[in-house]
């Protein structure tokens, strides 16, 4: 009978209402006052509120009552379970819950499974208990192949080429590495040279790379670094005043590198303390100002090297150095780049990807002297010329200082950058193979368009070898934003 059963299930409960010993869960769980297992959500059904009167019960032998899991004589052990193990616990329940008879009433302690979720429930919900998962739905169809795409220009970016070594017809003779350093005076060690030197900023709309490097052949040698660079800013703000100037001492002479750090520090001093009017010029675009004082200012400078030579007991000619320097404005609304020099070297511009050869072009005068209005004819109507020239050069005079070797002429030029621009001023030692090797122009084209590169990779791009080219280089080149 339904009845006898609860009354059994209730006998097992204990005087005080609870379950296993003393009215405590021996799973550690607090007790709810109902005696089967219809309030534990393992049997997918939700557990009743206010105790075991408001639990429907049905006396029809269509719904037994379920079996416990919490003790008493239904309970079954399962392993794993921490209070079926644990010392003391097993003889209380073994004590208090008597074995069932063959005619005991109590109903089957093997729970029922839960029912499948029916056709109208879904995975994400159940109308009739908790959610589940439905099991063996149709997975989602595979979606259909694509064609493959092609691949254009806009999909793959444009990258710059990767670092070589050299360019040209073959590997340089000499090693890219250094190899024998200069020789050092313990007294004199000031006089050092590093092997290289690199530098840069940025200021208003240009980006500035400078760098000089010790040749192949003066490497291989020991031999000191010829080139010189200076890098300076004079002035604060929008008004400061950038200065890059190179200089190479002569060739095969000693000292070469103490004249060319000379002529740098001479021009540097003498463009810093006119720093103030040069930048007002530059602003103005007042270029017939600027190449007169610029010019005086390089030959101040060069007489001082000069001078500097015979207080050493020098050779002025072998204790000389070129010259070359450029001037950029921090004003970023100003984009006037003014070059000024004397000697060999370059300035190139990079525009557009095309190489262009900006330097100022000093030509020889050609020609037959002009005939001034007035001046005697120079022969007779009959042919006769006036004068007979024998050929006799004339001894110079004693009384007259013998005259002067001729200089190098003074190089100037102003220019207007765009944004994009990429301007380069170097010594010889880099210029020189620029104009013979074809291939390093199209590399550096496609290494320095776009985005200014950064110091290693600016240094990597200009000790780019070319055979056949061994001298020092120097080079600074400026990036318009």
């Amino acid at each position: 009978m339904p009845q006898d059963a609860d009354r059994a299930v209730s006998a097992d409960r204990g005087d005080s209402g609870g379950w296993g010993v003393g009215g405590v869960d021996p799973r550690g769980g607090a007790t709810d006052g109902v005696g089967s297992g219809r309030g534990d959500p393992a049997y997918g059904r939700p557990a009743p509120v206010g105790g075991a009167e408001d639990v429907p019960t049905s006396g029809g032998p269509e719904n037994p009552p379920e079996p416990s899991d919490r003790g008493g004589a239904g309970t079954r052990r399962v392993e794993g379970d921490w209070w079926a193990v644990a010392p003391g616990v097993e003889a209380d329940l073994a004590q208090e819950s008597p074995a069932a008879g063959p005619g005991s009433t109590q109903p089957d302690p093997t729970p029922e499974p839960p029912e499948p979720p029916g056709r109208g429930r879904t995975a994400d919900h159940d109308q009739d208990g908790p959610t589940q998962d439905r099991e063996g739905a149709d997975p989602d169809p595979a979606p259909a192949p694509q064609a493959p795409r092609t691949a254009t220009r806009v999909d793959i970016p444009t990258l710059p080429p990767a670092p070589v070594g050299f360019v040209g017809s073959g590997p340089p003779t000499y090693d890219a590495e250094p190899t024998a350093l200069p020789p050092a005076d313990p007294d004199e060690l000031d006089d050092l040279v590093a092997d290289t030197v690199l530098d840069g900023a940025r200021y208003g709309a240009c980006t500035l790379r400078a760098v000089s490097v010790r040749g192949d052949s003066a490497r291989f040698r020991g031999e000191p670094r010829r080139d010189s660079l200076l890098t300076a800013r004079f002035g604060t703000g929008e008004q400061a005043l950038i200065l890059v100037a190179m200089a190479t001492g002569a060739r095969a002479t000693p000292g070469a590198h103490r004249a060319a750090a000379e002529a740098c520090h001479w021009i540097g001093r003498a463009v810093g303390r006119s720093h103030a009017r040069l930048a007002q010029d530059i602003s103005a675009a007042r270029r017939g100002d600027l190449k007169s004082g610029l010019h005086r200012l390089t030959d101040r400078s060069l007489g001082k090297l000069r001078a500097s030579a015979v207080e050493q007991g020098t050779d002025p000619e072998e204790y000389a150095a070129t010259l070359r320097c450029l001037l950029l404005p921090a004003d970023p609304d100003c984009r006037i780049r003014v070059f000024f020099g004397v000697g060999a070297g370059g300035l190139f511009r990079l525009r557009d990807g095309e190489w262009h050869d900006i330097e100022p072009r000093i030509t020889d005068a050609t020609g037959e002297p002009v005939v001034g209005f007035g001046s005697l004819p120079t022969e007779t109507p009959e042919g006769d010329r006036l004068t007979i020239n024998l050929g006799i050069p004339t001894p110079p005079s004693p009384y007259e200082p013998a005259p002067e070797p001729p200089r190098e002429p003074f190089r100037f030029r102003a220019s207007v950058a765009r944004p994009g621009d990429t301007l380069l001023m170097c010594t010889g030692g880099l210029a020189d193979p620029l104009r013979g090797e074809p291939e390093l122009c199209e590399y550096l084209t496609e290494r320095w368009s776009g985005s200014p590169p950064g110091l290693a990779a600016f240094l990597a791009d200009s000790q780019v070898r070319v055979k056949g080219y061994a001298d020092d280089r120097t080079a600074a080149a400026v990036w318009e934003a």
